[in-house]
């Protein structure tokens, strides 16, 4: 093998593959390997805002399931990186705001960073975003209905990501038997749930 092979073959054109449809394969594969469990309304409206949140954030790179990746704000906006707090050699992009893991159901989590929790600024733009996933929810016609299979004006990945999202939460909203109910017939089922 030539020299001129072996760097050839060594590079990626397209590290992230971008314009594939192997993604959103990967989605549909990931939904039928795991087993959804059926969820109830809290769990699914929890699940939506924490999992929209994220997807809301700046990032250009396809994420990973069950791999940590660093919220930060900066420049007003919030953003998703690779990199964790301690290990920027020339200081943090911004205000650090914590630890992001995509789940394998397409659903995030965040650990957020202690001193973030208690800020005011950050705590009055959660409960203004809480409010807007409420809203949805409460305004549609069938919690189905308010599952976030396009959204516009975010990223390649958050579009592909927010498809996974809202056909995860529609299929344990399907085994719960609550997907075709509007808000607030399902939250009337939790009257009915065992403890």
């Amino acid at each position: 093998m030539s020299m001129m092979t072996a760097v050839m073959k060594q590079k990626n054109p397209n590290p992230q593959g971008k314009g594939l449809s192997t993604i959103l394969d990967e989605l549909s594969r990931s939904q039928a390997r795991h087993s959804l469990p059926p969820k109830n309304i809290d769990q699914v409206s929890s699940e939506l805002f924490t999992s929209l949140f994220v997807l809301n954030t700046n990032f250009q790179f396809r994420p990973v399931a069950a791999k940590s990746y660093w919220l930060y704000y900066t420049n007003n906006k919030f953003k998703l990186f690779l990199t964790a707090p301690d290990d920027w050699a020339c200081g943090q992009p911004g205000v650090f705001i914590g630890e992001c893991v995509l789940q394998n159901d397409i659903t995030w989590t965040i650990s957020l960073d202690p001193e973030i929790a208690d800020a005011t600024w950050f705590i009055e733009h959660i409960e203004e975003q809480k409010k807007r996933v409420q809203d949805s929810l409460e305004n549609s016609a069938s919690l189905e209905d308010a599952m976030p299979y396009y959204v516009s004006g975010i990223s390649y990945y958050s579009r592909l990501l927010a498809y996974g999202l809202g056909t995860s939460l529609k299929t344990s909203m399907e085994k719960a038997g609550i997907n075709t109910l509007c808000y607030e017939q399902a939250k009337g089922l939790l009257a009915h749930e065992p403890t």
